[in-house]
């Protein structure tokens, strides 16, 4: 029995689609972050050329089998208050709100993680900066998995994990990229085995997850290359970086949560037979 009036979902995912709408500006700090890497490219050191190479490689065995990223379903009952939840499935009955609640906890926990990390990785400046790419990477994608499981999305299922690459392009993208990326997730949640034959297809995708991730946080890791120093901008960025992934995993679950418990209310009005 579902615990939401249709009125209340209907509103909700209102909110969402002018959330989705304002996500085509492109700010001017990002704009202005993605240039230092196309200049620092010629003289990155190989070692971190080789991380990247690396990241990219990780993200396709992730998609395929889960790698060494994927999260244990136990983990689901530890963000929520509820004692009787302790599968995916028990948090796919809850309440949309209870289903806020925990993913606000993922997002403070894993938040407060990339902090320490990224202050810890910064400290060392170009001596440690490679250790913060596989680092930030697992973190990303642990967060993502949390957060599915909060909304009752198994990450176990090669989709779901597919879903999580789209959301991380996603927040790396520009507005026509973002615009194309929510139809691609449109057509992967409505069952569409040819688009989500196109989505695996997309090694190019994968690379422009780990890129553009690269070249938006840019200037701010260009700090973090001064040992010291780069401990204040480490901790910054990355703390910034899954707070936004976070934010938007969550928003994009509960979309896609609310979307079904209405599906699910337009079956149930349906007369018997029909």
């Amino acid at each position: 029995m579902l615990m939401e009036s249709r009125q209340w979902l209907e509103q909700e995912l209102e909110q969402i689609h002018k959330w989705e709408r304002s996500q085509g500006k492109v700010r001017i700090w990002d704009r202005i972050g993605r240039i230092p890497f196309a200049l620092l490219d010629k003289v990155t050191p190989d070692f971190i050329q080789d991380k990247l190479g690396k990241a990219l490689d990780e993200l396709g065995k992730f998609v395929q089998t889960g790698g060494g990223y994927l999260s244990s379903e136990k983990a689901v009952a530890n963000y929520f208050n509820n004692k009787q939840v302790r599968t995916i499935d028990d948090a796919a009955m809850m309440p949309v709100s209870a289903m806020d609640e925990a993913a606000d906890r993922v997002a403070g926990t894993r938040t407060n993680i990339a902090t320490v990390q990224g202050a810890s990785t910064g400290f060392g400046g170009i001596f440690t900066l490679s250790l913060d790419i596989p680092v930030l990477l697992g973190l990303q994608l642990k967060t993502l998995q949390d957060i599915a499981m909060c909304y009752g999305f198994n990450p176990a299922d090669p989709k779901e994990r597919l879903f999580i690459v789209k959301v991380m392009q996603f927040t790396t993208s520009d507005n026509h990229g973002r615009d194309a990326i929510l139809k691609q997730m449109g057509s992967l949640d409505a069952g569409s085995e040819k688009a989500r034959r196109e989505m695996v297809s997309e090694l190019k995708g994968w690379r422009e997850v780990v890129m553009s991730f690269r070249d938006r946080w840019g200037m701010k890791k260009m700090f973090q290359l001064i040992p010291v120093a780069g401990l204040v901008f480490g901790a910054i960025t990355n703390r910034s970086t899954i707070s936004e992934l976070a934010e938007t995993g969550a928003i994009l679950y509960r979309k896609r949560r609310i979307q079904e418990r209405l599906a699910s209310l337009e079956r149930d009005s349906q007369p018997a037979g029909l």
